[in-house]
């Protein structure tokens, strides 16, 4: 799978672990920054890695900013983009099963590197159900991005 990764300079001490272990999970990565400490505006980074996934280019997106709760109201801001902060690994798996979340938000000032492995493991190896009652409701989303 290739996996768009973003942080915010809050964010991007826990982004090269994010990225080196999607890797070691066999999936490729494509970095959209931040690439330092400097700061930058996380709707940027937001933007950047939300256009990969509704383009195709990639198939899922993980954002990493202090609590991810920025990085997820930027991100739901996009049509398309449904992204959900997790910061346990019932919701990083259960949030792709029930819910077709194409992006996690993961807040680097609350979950550590060792947590922030099991929540991305858990993320990718999550699909989406085939229960008539999540699709339904998914496609209810897709309609209330239509019209908005």
């Amino acid at each position: 799978m290739r996996v768009v990764i973003g942080s915010d300079h809050a964010g991007w001490p826990l982004k090269n672990a994010v990225v080196e272990h999607v890797r070691s999970l066999g999936h490729e990565v494509v970095d959209v920054g931040s690439f330092d400490d400097k700061p930058v505006d996380f709707p940027d980074i937001a933007r950047a890695l939300t256009e990969k996934v509704k383009s195709g280019e990639a198939e899922r997106g993980i954002m990493v900013c202090g609590t991810g709760v920025g990085a997820s109201i930027a991100a739901n801001k996009v049509k398309g983009i449904r992204a959900a902060v997790c910061h346990d690994i019932h919701s990083a798996h259960q949030s792709v099963e029930h819910d077709d979340v194409n992006v996690m938000c993961i807040g680097a000032k609350i979950v550590g590197s060792w947590l922030a492995q099991d929540l991305v493991a858990s993320y990718l190896e999550a699909e989406f159900s085939t229960d008539e009652d999540c699709r339904r409701r998914v496609e209810m989303l897709h309609a209330m991005d239509a019209e908005g």
